[in-house]
């Protein structure tokens, strides 16, 4: 039997103390539960929720944690804060091996638990979902392509939490100005960069991406290619995706943000017309451009896009009741009611339908993204959860960075040492 890597390091653990080990109850793989699905918490009952939301969507969480214990007095759910995505994700790789001391349920990427769940300790979520008692709305579902990203080969260990997608953000302003209309295909996108940097006397660049790797996948899948162990950059497709941003860049109408991290200051200071970026921080950009210019959105340029963020994950060293009070928050989430406020709020996308059409949604304050979501997630993928895919997909950031970044060099060069490097990226 193929062993992952987590099972190889709590073998070598318990190698180590074996003789400590005898009787210990809290081995990998042991578990409070008896299988059966519990419908109703009669006895007081604790979760414990590990999260990385800070600000106001911490704020809204814990909201939306108090009005749920309100409803059920009988589930107590302990918040606990592990400040950032990197600090999280450390912290359950390195309590994975003592599953006694994991949480009932966690935020967390798919990729982050691919180990976890070869190592059966995670809880599938599929019987839960589909129970006549506590089962989740047929009539009001939550979107398919946000389900299956939270999938692990094909099983539903996950239910879509924070979630988000690209959108085209644009200074209206600056497009009016020059006669550009809204680019609406990636030809269209780099014709009006150029028409921008070149009519504003190379002054305002025309377009940029906030993640690098995002482009990368998303450009693959719209060439009907999977992001897999089997991608070869060097491929014809491959570079094709990775020259029109190099060429823009070297060009003088794209940019990458570079030190700013982020699209959205280069964006405010007017330094950029246009970028394309995560729905999320439209906060940030309309804070931003208060006062200087009107900026707006529109559905990123290509048909397929990529959804994002994170789901809740729940690990099977929970006991029956605390597995359905842990189902019933995470049922609780995903309601309407709590989505319409939680999208409104935080910026993230509402994970049903019904939610991104209604009135609520589509009439709120202070955000334009409303009136384009259903467009933009018409076709939504997730990045394949398999093994070592978020290292590798990680390391495309890398290789694009490095590209771009000395775009004055040999290119395909470049492209072609890169192959290597992504290739020990998945067979680490």
């Amino acid at each position: 039997m193929k062993l992952t890597k987590l099972s190889t390091a709590v073998l070598a653990a318990a190698a180590i103390f074996v003789l400590g080990a005898c009787g210990n109850s809290n081995d990998k793989g042991t578990t409070k539960d008896d299988g059966k699905i519990v419908t109703e918490v009669k006895d007081d009952t604790t979760i414990t929720f590990w999260h990385a939301m800070n600000g106001a969507q911490e704020e809204e969480l814990t909201k939306i944690a108090d009005n749920f214990m309100k409803d059920n007095p009988k589930i107590k759910v302990e918040l606990q804060n592990q400040s950032s995505y990197p600090d999280l994700q450390t912290k359950i790789n390195s309590t994975l091996p003592s599953p006694k001391d994991l949480p009932t349920i966690t935020q967390a990427y798919p990729g982050w638990l691919w180990s976890a769940a070869q190592d059966d300790m995670l809880v599938d979520l599929q019987p839960y979902m589909d129970d006549k008692t506590i089962g989740m709305d047929k009539e009001d579902p939550i979107k398919p392509a946000l389900l299956e990203g939270a999938q692990i080969d094909g099983v539903q260990y996950g239910v879509p939490f924070n979630k988000s997608t690209e959108m085209l953000f644009y200074n209206k302003d600056i497009l009016d100005e020059y006669g550009v209309d809204v680019p609406t295909t990636m030809d269209e996108l780099a014709e009006a960069s150029k028409t921008i940097y070149e009519k504003s006397d190379k002054k305002v660049i025309g377009t940029g991406f906030d993640s690098l790797n995002n482009y990368y996948v998303i450009g693959l899948k719209n060439k009907g290619e999977e992001f897999t162990k089997e991608t070869k950059i060097t491929s014809d497709d491959s570079k094709e995706i990775i020259n029109y941003y190099a060429d823009g860049v070297k060009d003088g109408y794209f940019r990458i943000a570079g030190s700013d991290k982020y699209m959205s200051g280069p964006f405010a200071n007017e330094q950029v017309a246009m970028f394309i970026g995560s729905i999320a921080g439209e906060s940030y950009v309309a804070k931003d451009t208060e006062g200087k210019f009107v900026y707006d959105v529109a559905p990123r340029p290509e048909k397929i896009n990529i959804q994002q963020g994170t789901d809740v994950y729940m690990f099977n060293n929970a006991s029956s009741e605390e597995r359905t009070a842990a189902y019933l928050f995470m049922k609780y989430l995903a309601s309407p009611d709590v989505q319409l406020d939680w999208a409104i709020t935080t910026g993230y996308m509402p994970i049903l339908d019904s939610v991104i059409e209604s009135d609520g949604y589509q009439k709120a304050e202070n955000t334009k993204i409303p009136a384009h979501l259903a467009t933009t997630t018409e076709e939504l993928f997730a990045v394949p959860v398999v093994e070592n895919s978020d290292s590798a997909y990680n390391e495309v950031r890398s290789i694009m960075e490095n590209v771009l970044s000395n775009t004055n060099k040999d290119t395909d060069k470049i492209i072609e040492d890169s192959q290597a490097q992504l290739d020990d990226a998945w067979n680490q």
